[in-house]
Protein backbone atom coordinates (compact mmCIF):
# COMPACT_ATOMS: atom_id res chain seq x y z
CA UNK A 1 0.00 0.00 0.00
CA UNK A 2 1.50 3.31 -0.84
CA UNK A 3 1.66 5.99 1.81
CA UNK A 4 -0.81 8.53 -0.01
CA UNK A 5 -3.68 5.56 0.02
CA UNK A 6 -2.35 5.23 3.98
CA UNK A 7 -2.90 9.00 4.46
CA UNK A 8 -6.10 8.45 2.93
CA UNK A 9 -7.47 5.75 4.82
CA UNK A 10 -6.28 7.49 8.18
CA UNK A 11 -8.58 10.66 7.29
CA UNK A 12 -11.15 8.34 6.26
CA UNK A 13 -11.05 6.77 9.31
CA UNK A 14 -11.19 10.03 11.42
CA UNK A 15 -13.87 11.74 9.00
CA UNK A 16 -16.46 12.62 11.96
CA UNK A 17 -13.13 13.77 14.25
CA UNK A 18 -12.16 16.27 10.95
CA UNK A 19 -15.50 17.53 10.80
CA UNK A 20 -16.14 18.65 14.26
CA UNK A 21 -12.77 20.45 14.12
CA UNK A 22 -13.96 21.72 11.26
CA UNK A 23 -17.10 23.22 12.57
CA UNK A 24 -15.67 24.05 15.62
CA UNK A 25 -12.95 25.99 13.85
CA UNK A 26 -15.31 27.80 11.48
CA UNK A 27 -17.51 28.71 14.69
CA UNK A 28 -14.21 30.14 16.51
CA UNK A 29 -13.69 32.32 13.15
CA UNK A 30 -17.33 33.47 13.29
CA UNK A 31 -17.39 34.06 16.86
CA UNK A 32 -14.10 36.47 16.99
CA UNK A 33 -15.27 38.21 13.79
CA UNK A 34 -18.40 39.37 15.96
CA UNK A 35 -16.96 39.90 19.75
CA UNK A 36 -13.43 41.18 19.10
CA UNK A 37 -14.30 44.59 17.02
CA UNK A 38 -17.02 45.09 19.76
CA UNK A 39 -14.58 44.14 22.84
CA UNK A 40 -10.82 46.27 20.70
CA UNK A 41 -13.64 49.52 20.73
CA UNK A 42 -14.20 49.36 24.74
CA UNK A 43 -10.60 49.75 25.49
CA UNK A 44 -10.27 53.05 26.59
CA UNK A 45 -7.74 54.95 25.06
CA UNK A 46 -5.51 55.59 27.78
CA UNK A 47 -5.31 52.18 29.11
CA UNK A 48 -1.54 51.82 29.28
CA UNK A 49 -0.95 55.18 30.70
CA UNK A 50 -3.56 54.60 33.52
CA UNK A 51 -1.92 53.76 36.63
CA UNK A 52 -2.36 49.92 37.44
CA UNK A 53 -2.86 47.39 40.11
CA UNK A 54 -0.86 45.12 41.60
CA UNK A 55 0.40 42.78 43.82
CA UNK A 56 -1.31 39.15 44.09
CA UNK A 57 -3.39 39.94 47.14
CA UNK A 58 -5.80 40.68 43.91
CA UNK A 59 -6.28 37.28 42.76
CA UNK A 60 -7.95 35.73 45.86
CA UNK A 61 -11.09 37.76 45.05
CA UNK A 62 -14.01 35.64 43.90
CA UNK A 63 -14.83 38.40 40.79
CA UNK A 64 -11.39 38.19 40.27
CA UNK A 65 -10.92 34.41 39.62
CA UNK A 66 -14.04 34.38 37.73
CA UNK A 67 -12.54 36.89 35.32
CA UNK A 68 -9.45 35.35 35.30
CA UNK A 69 -11.55 32.03 34.04
CA UNK A 70 -13.28 34.10 31.09
CA UNK A 71 -9.79 34.84 30.43
CA UNK A 72 -8.23 32.05 29.96
CA UNK A 73 -10.39 30.51 27.86
CA UNK A 74 -10.59 33.56 25.45
CA UNK A 75 -6.70 33.21 25.75
CA UNK A 76 -6.91 29.28 24.93
CA UNK A 77 -9.28 30.10 22.00
CA UNK A 78 -6.33 32.43 20.64
CA UNK A 79 -4.09 30.02 20.88
CA UNK A 80 -6.09 27.64 19.06
CA UNK A 81 -7.27 30.93 16.34
CA UNK A 82 -3.18 30.76 15.78
CA UNK A 83 -3.40 27.45 14.34
CA UNK A 84 -7.15 27.49 13.23
CA UNK A 85 -8.64 30.41 11.28
CA UNK A 86 -9.52 33.41 13.78
CA UNK A 87 -7.78 36.42 14.86
CA UNK A 88 -5.27 34.48 17.18
CA UNK A 89 -3.56 37.34 18.85
CA UNK A 90 -6.19 39.81 19.24
CA UNK A 91 -7.94 36.77 21.05
CA UNK A 92 -5.10 36.50 23.22
CA UNK A 93 -4.82 40.14 23.55
CA UNK A 94 -8.76 40.56 24.43
CA UNK A 95 -8.44 37.17 26.94
CA UNK A 96 -4.95 38.99 28.74
CA UNK A 97 -6.40 42.17 28.78
CA UNK A 98 -9.74 40.67 31.13
CA UNK A 99 -7.42 38.88 33.45
CA UNK A 100 -5.54 40.39 36.51
CA UNK A 101 -2.27 39.13 37.51
CA UNK A 102 0.80 41.10 38.13
CA UNK A 103 3.12 41.81 35.03
CA UNK A 104 -0.10 42.08 32.89
CA UNK A 105 0.00 45.64 31.39
CA UNK A 106 4.23 44.68 30.56
CA UNK A 107 2.91 41.76 28.95
CA UNK A 108 -0.28 43.52 27.09
CA UNK A 109 2.18 46.02 25.77
CA UNK A 110 4.55 43.98 24.38
CA UNK A 111 1.67 42.12 22.55
CA UNK A 112 0.44 46.09 21.20
CA UNK A 113 3.79 46.66 19.93
CA UNK A 114 4.15 43.38 18.10
CA UNK A 115 4.00 44.51 14.36
CA UNK A 116 0.70 45.13 12.66
CA UNK A 117 -1.27 44.69 16.28
CA UNK A 118 -1.61 48.29 17.20
CA UNK A 119 -2.07 49.04 13.48
CA UNK A 120 -5.16 46.98 13.25
CA UNK A 121 -6.27 47.45 16.48
CA UNK A 122 -5.93 51.26 16.27
CA UNK A 123 -7.38 51.12 12.89
CA UNK A 124 -11.10 49.12 14.61
CA UNK A 125 -11.15 52.19 16.66
CA UNK A 126 -10.85 54.76 13.67
CA UNK A 127 -13.64 52.86 12.03
CA UNK A 128 -16.14 53.04 15.16
CA UNK A 129 -14.80 56.88 15.57
CA UNK A 130 -13.04 56.33 18.92
CA UNK A 131 -9.48 57.54 19.89
CA UNK A 132 -6.54 55.48 19.02
CA UNK A 133 -4.89 53.80 21.52
CA UNK A 134 -2.08 55.75 23.62
CA UNK A 135 0.98 53.58 24.29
Amino acid sequence: MTLSAQVVNGLEQYQGILVWVGLGSLGLFIISLLLLPWLIRRIPADYFKRPQPEGWALLVRPQTLIRNLIGLLIVIAGFIMLVLPGQGILTILIGIAVMQFPGKRDLERWLVQRRGVLKTINWIRETARIPPLQL
